[in-house]
């Protein structure tokens, strides 16, 4: 408990975190570009970033970009906002949220790309509403992204990817769209960079395939 209260505190006073209670977390809507980052550069947001290790990255390997990991839990945005100014990569932001809220942080067509990396599957019947691929979710990332902007999701459980299949089965407005159940043994692995959160190796060293797919809206 203490670990996790030392983070909170860590991460208040930190400026690559916004979060409730900081100024910025009221006034940052359409305002990514002019306020935080300074720059006209696009923009990338990753959904349930966890630990953060997407968007340091891409951010390390992409400094013309932009990139934002949003989640709800501190202590995980603790990790990258730390990797971020050890390394001293000013090209990435946290932004602490439930998803469900993200239409309060950014305008319509503010981004030009998303990632999806392992969100939590919720298997229970009852929660398919709740998955982050699931119909009124995809609706918000439609609104957000820019028109051509990608929409990328990456996971290692079965159900959720096929989940997302079906759901995207039932729109009109997808284009561009390939997909993989296996991404290593895919032409689309390049485009996720090797980059590798802690639960894909974790689910990969149990031989799990690591399941993507990406499209836009139209």
């Amino acid at each position: 408990m203490k670990s996790k209260l030392k983070r909170f505190e860590i991460i208040a006073s930190r400026e690559n975190v916004i979060e409730p209670g900081k100024e910025l977390y009221q006034d940052i809507k359409g305002n990514w570009n002019s306020i935080y980052f300074k720059n006209a550069n696009p923009i990338t947001v990753e959904f349930a970033c966890g630990r953060g290790e997407y968007s340091v990255n891409m951010a390390r390997i992409m400094p013309e970009r932009n990139f934002i990991g949003v989640d709800k839990k501190g202590d995980r945005i603790w990790k990258g906002s730390t990797w971020a100014v050890e390394d001293q990569i000013n090209n990435v932001a946290f932004l602490r949220t439930d998803i469900l809220f993200i239409e309060s942080f950014f305008e319509p067509g503010e981004v030009d790309e998303i990632w999806l990396t392992f969100p939590d599957p919720r298997p229970r019947i009852r929660d398919i509403k709740r998955r982050l691929t699931a119909m009124r979710f995809m609706e918000m990332y439609k609104k957000l992204l820019k028109p051509g902007g990608y929409f990328r999701f990456k996971t290692d459980n079965t159900d959720l990817f096929n989940f997302t299949l079906e759901q995207l089965a039932l729109r009109s407005d997808i284009r561009d769209f390939e997909y993989t159940h296996d991404l290593y043994e895919s032409h689309l692995r390049p485009e996720c960079y090797d980059i590798k959160t802690r639960y894909e190796e974790m689910f990969a060293s149990k031989g799990e395939k690591i399941k993507y797919l990406r499209f836009t809206f139209s």
